[in-house]
């Protein structure tokens, strides 16, 4: 058996996985055109590379780096602050598209889509790589982005087939041929196999993706736990995991995270940026009708150690007026006086539907649905004039700094060209428009 190919019929389905190239720096290329073909890094206002062009990366530029070791490395580099508002525009954008072409589309990432074909074949009078690359050349000239695409029988295949041939470039395996595709891919590489997964694989004798997908069915139900079995069938061309074309309607957690410049060693500010992570949490999960039951809390010093605490709610709550004085609690457990503070972060777990909440013999409900009132009356004022148009008084000293200053906070384009009514705080996502050139 383990010598023989996969044999599976060609195209019982098929699923499209896109995948923008290098997005947050091509849409500065898009924007800018006389950057085009030229290293672009995204990233300035963090001290960081958040993302590279592949010229960039070409000359060894890899995300996560130091800028100081970037100009080692890269010394014609361009370096801009991130445009995360703008990245955005450019998201919705591609997924107006995407839709197009099929109504069932699943937003992975803000930049990732997996698209069901299946059955297209009719309305577009052509084939399944017919449409893909269509789909991809209607990106590139509406956005002047490229994007890297996959076309095959499962999500696992058309990720391992939009990984292929980046960038600019389009992959299809149909069943017949997955074991080409398979045969040199090392198992680690397979979209959710992790490092102690593939370090298991190896044991049993397992180094690439087509020794896994030979592996018996009786094997794989004796060794692996369900997350795996169904990677396993999705190697070998079953689809198991569906396009899922709705919207997240619920979370198991929500986590909010803010990384500032230059670090600080002030308790006052650093807590007045947990505070407001706690907020942005908080209005989420509101947004969604969600009570947390625990609060987990990070600070990450300057040199990246993380320390880290969880709480416990005697009752699930997501009102930052209950929550705030076990925030500040579990603030003094971890913070140095003396430490440069760089990023804060805060994750609601044991998230349940609001409605559940079971209250206590001696819960002071009038207090409780004056609560309720209180941050309903909020999140309309936040919806009609922007986020954070009332905040906790926590949170005020964030704003006394920006949130990225000094000689790498430059302004994004779209921040220092305000249309006529705007503010810094609340600008239009007007939809961008791209001339090509």
């Amino acid at each position: 058996m383990d010598n023989q190919p996969l044999t599976v019929s060609s195209f019982p389905q098929a699923i499209m996985h896109v995948d923008v190239d290098a997005f947050f720096a091509s849409c500065e290329q898009a924007i800018h055109p006389e950057l085009r073909g030229r290293p672009v890094i995204t990233g300035k206002e963090r001290g960081i590379v958040a993302a590279a062009s592949y010229e960039a990366k070409a000359q060894g530029v890899q995300r996560g780096m130091r800028l100081f070791e970037v100009k080692k490395v890269c010394p014609d580099c361009i370096i801009l602050p991130s445009d995360y508002e703008t990245y955005s525009l450019f998201s919705i954008r591609l997924f107006e598209i995407v839709r197009r072409f099929s109504p069932d589309v699943e937003e992975y990432s803000i930049d990732e889509a997996f698209v069901d074909l299946t059955g297209l074949r009719r309305s577009f009078h052509g084939s399944y790589e017919s449409i893909a690359a269509e789909m991809r050349r209607t990106i590139e000239t509406e956005l002047g982005i490229t994007v890297s695409a996959g076309v095959s029988l499962s999500k696992v295949l058309a990720k391992i087939a939009s990984r292929h041939n980046k960038p600019n470039g389009l992959t299809v395996i149909p069943g017949r041929e997955i074991h080409v595709y398979l045969e040199s891919l090392p198992v680690e590489k397979v979209w959710g196999i992790g490092p102690n997964t593939t370090a298991f694989l190896h044991k049993h004798g397992i180094a690439t993706a087509l020794q896994f997908a030979r592996k018996e069915e009786g094997w794989a139900d004796r060794y692996l736990s369900k997350p795996y079995r169904e990677i396993w069938h999705e190697l070998n061309g079953r689809s198991v995991y569906p396009v899922t074309a709705q919207a997240k309607g619920t979370y198991q957690s929500i986590s909010k995270v803010r990384t500032f410049t230059p670090p600080s060693a002030d308790a006052t500010f650093v807590f007045a940026q947990l505070s407001k992570n706690l907020e942005n949490a908080c209005i989420k999960a509101r947004r969604y009708r969600l009570a947390a039951g625990r609060i987990i809390l990070f600070l990450r010093k300057q040199d990246f150690t993380s320390e880290g605490v969880e709480i416990k709610l005697n009752k699930p709550s997501s009102y930052p007026l209950e929550l705030i004085e076990l925030l500040r609690e579990g603030f003094g457990r971890v913070f140095e006086p003396h430490g440069l503070y760089r990023q804060t972060g805060v994750v609601l777990a044991g998230l349940v539907p609001e409605g559940s909440v079971q209250y206590g013999l001696f819960d002071n409900r009038a207090r409780i649905d004056k609560m309720s009132r209180i941050y309903g009356s909020l999140d309309q004022l936040s919806q009609k004039y922007g986020k954070h148009t009332i905040q906790h008084g926590a949170s005020l000293p964030a704003g006394l700094q920006a949130q990225h200053e000094g000689d790498r906070g430059d302004v994004p384009v779209r921040k220092a060209s305000l249309m006529k009514g705007e503010n810094l705080r609340q600008r239009l996502g007007m939809p961008m428009l791209h001339i090509k050139i």
